[in-house]
C-alpha cells in the first residue's frame, strides 16, 4: 500500500510517500480501506517530533479515517466486510489501509459522505469527553471556546448549541468572528482587538462563563480563570501557548473553580470503546438525522499531505482539513 510517513522530525517536507505492507487485523481489529483521513494539529506535533504515538500504535500519522471495512480479525461480531465506517485511530490514518480497534468504529449513514465522516471522530471524541464529561456542562450553561473556527472550535460550537448551551468563542480576525457566528456561536470575540476576559464578563453581567475549553494554556490559564464563574470549570486540551502557568490559588479556592484536562490518544482501547458507545447513544442520532455535520475547509490528495500541513500551520482554515486517499 501507499502511505505517508514521517521520514525525520521537522517541517512539512519531512512527510514522504512510501510503499509498505498492508497490515493484517488481529483479534478485535478491523482493516479499513481508507477513503479519507482527517488532518489534525497533533499530526503536526508528531511530525515535529513532539508527540510520539502510544506503544503499539502505527508510527504513521493520522488519527481519524473513514472508509469501508476490507478485512476483519477474530472476535469481531458487530461489523462486516464492506461496512462504511469512520473511526478514531491511535495512528496510521495517512495510508491506503489502516487498522482500527472494532470498538472505535461508528457507522456512516448513507446521508453522510465519507469525506465528512473522516472529519468527525477526532473532534467529536475530544469535545464530547472534555466539554460534556470533564467540563460537566448541562443545558443552560455558558461555554467559552478558544480557536472558534478550528476543527475543535467549530465542533464545540455546534455540539454546544445542539445541547442547549450559550457559546462564546475567540477568533483572530473579524472575518473569522463572522464565520463563527454563522456556524452558531452566540458571541465571537476578536482576541487581537479586545480583552476576552473583560468582554466575557461584560456579556455575562460580571458572572463569567461556566466552562472554558482551552487549547492555549500558558499565560491564558490565569485569564481563563478570571473569565470563569464561581464553580466554573477550565478544561485544557493543548498547550500551544506553553505548558506552564502561574495562578492565584487563593482565588481558585475562594471561587471554587476546577482545572482539569486530558489527552485522548494515549488512553486505553477500552476507554475509547466506552467513549464511542456514549457518542453512539447521545450524539450519533444527530449525525444520522442531519442535525450535526462537520464544517469542512479543504481536501488534499494523500500525496499532498505536506501542503495540507502547511495550510493548517498558516492558520487561515475554517473547520476541518482532510486527505483524499481512495476518493
Amino acid at each position: 500500500m501507499t502511505a505517508m510517513e514521517i521520514a525525520r522530525p521537522g517541517g512539512p517536507d519531512s512527510l514522504q510517500l512510501v510503499t509498505c505492507d498492508v497490515p493484517r487485523p488481529g483479534a478485535g481489529e478491523v482493516l479499513i480501506k481508507v477513503a479519507f483521513a482527517g488532518v489534525n494539529r497533533p499530526d503536526i506535533f508528531q511530525r515535529e517530533g513532539n508527540y510520539a504515538p502510544p506503544e503499539g500504535a502505527s508510527p504513521l500519522p493520522g488519527l481519524e479515517v473513514a472508509g469501508e471495512i476490507a478485512a476483519i480479525g477474530d472476535d469481531v461480531d458487530a461489523l462486516a466486510i464492506g461496512d462504511r465506517i469512520c473511526a478514531l485511530v491511535p495512528g496510521g490514518g495517512y495510508a491506503e489501509y489502516c487498522l482500527v480497534p472494532a470498538g472505535h468504529c461508528l457507522p456512516v449513514p448513507e446521508s453522510l459522505s465519507l469525506k465528512e465522516a473522516a472529519a468527525l471522530p477526532e473532534t467529536l471524541f475530544t469535545v464530547w469527553h472534555n466539554v460534556f464529561e470533564r467540563g460537566w456542562v448541562k443545558e443552560g450553561d455558558t461555554l467559552l471556546v478558544h480557536g472558534g473556527t478550528s476543527g475543535i472550535g467549530t465542533m464545540a460550537t455546534m455540539l454546544g448549541k445542539l445541547f442547549g448551551l450559550t457559546v462564546f468563542v475567540t477568533c483572530g480576525s473579524e472575518d473569522k468572528c463572522a464565520r463563527a457566528r454563522e456556524i452558531g456561536a452566540d458571541h465571537a470575540i476578536n482576541y487581537k482587538q479586545e480583552d476576552f476576559v473583560e468582554r466575557v464578563r461584560t456579556l455575562t453581567g460580571g458572572k463569567g462563563v461556566d466552562c472554558v475549553l482551552d487549547m492555549v494554556a500558558g499565560d491564558y490559564t490565569p485569564r481563563n480563570l478570571k473569565a470563569l464563574s464561581v464553580e466554573g470549570r477550565l478544561v485544557t486540551i493543548a498547550v500551544l501557548g506553553g505548558a506552564k502557568a502561574t495562578i492565584n490559588m487563593a482565588q481558585l479556592m475562594m471561587r471554587r473553580q476546577t482545572i482539569t484536562g486530558s489527552t485522548l490518544r494515549a488512553r486505553s482501547d477500552e476507554f475509547k470503546t466506552l467513549l464511542a458507545q456514549e457518542i453512539a447513544a447521545n450524539v450519533w442520532p444527530l449525525v444520522e438525522d442531519g442535525s450535526l455535520r462537520p464544517v469542512m475547509d479543504r481536501s488534499f490528495a494523500l500525496s499532498d499531505a505536506p501542503d495540507a500541513h502547511r495550510h493548517m500551520e498558516a492558520g487561515d482554515h475554517i473547520g476541518k482539513i482532510v486527505l483524499e486517499v481512495h476518493g
